[in-house]
């Protein structure tokens, strides 16, 4: 029972905050949008259970953090082309320390709550590093001598911003 009335929970909590942030995108979402946050809600039983900080232009915020499942996942690649983009290194930074994702989007600037996950690989000669802004990624990915490769993948999250880290 308490599973259910979890689910339940967790169900009217993306449908509302979905709903707040949806107001304030500057992009019209497509009903596979929705239907994968519905897919997303229903196939997440431990509801949404993680809040990571990411930079957003060299400022650090706090998002909520669910995957989407891979069914809904290619859905929303397929049909919605207002995904932004969530930059993450899962190799992590030099002393084992975490590599902060960064985003290219808040709220009241075309943010968009769905992400598609876009991997950051340091290539060989390069020490992996922090960066701060999507901006800095694109630049460390570009040019003759490229920092860094950037690879797409066919992960999405639904990744709502909940506020500015203090």
């Amino acid at each position: 029972m308490k599973n259910a009335f979890s689910l339940t929970a967790t169900t009217a909590l993306l449908v509302a905050v979905f709903s707040f942030y949806g107001c304030q995108k500057e992009v019209t979402q497509s009903s596979a949008t929705a239907n994968a946050v519905q897919d997303a809600a229903t196939h997440s039983p431990q509801g949404i259970s993680t809040e990571i900080p990411t930079y957003y232009n060299s400022a650090i915020f706090k998002i909520f953090f669910a995957e989407f499942s891979p069914n809904a996942a290619k859905n929303l690649i397929t049909h919605n082309n207002s995904l932004n983009f969530i930059y993450q290194s899962d190799n992590g930074l030099p002393g084992d320390q975490p590599f902060i994702s960064v985003i290219d989007a808040i709220p009241g600037d075309g943010m968009n709550p769905v992400w598609r996950e876009v991997q950051i690989v340091f290539n060989p000669g390069f020490t992996p590093r922090q960066l701060y802004s999507d901006d800095e990624v694109l630049a460390a990915a570009s040019g003759p001598n490229q920092e860094i490769t950037l690879n797409m993948t066919d992960e999405v999250y639904w990744c709502p911003v909940v506020g500015k880290k203090h």
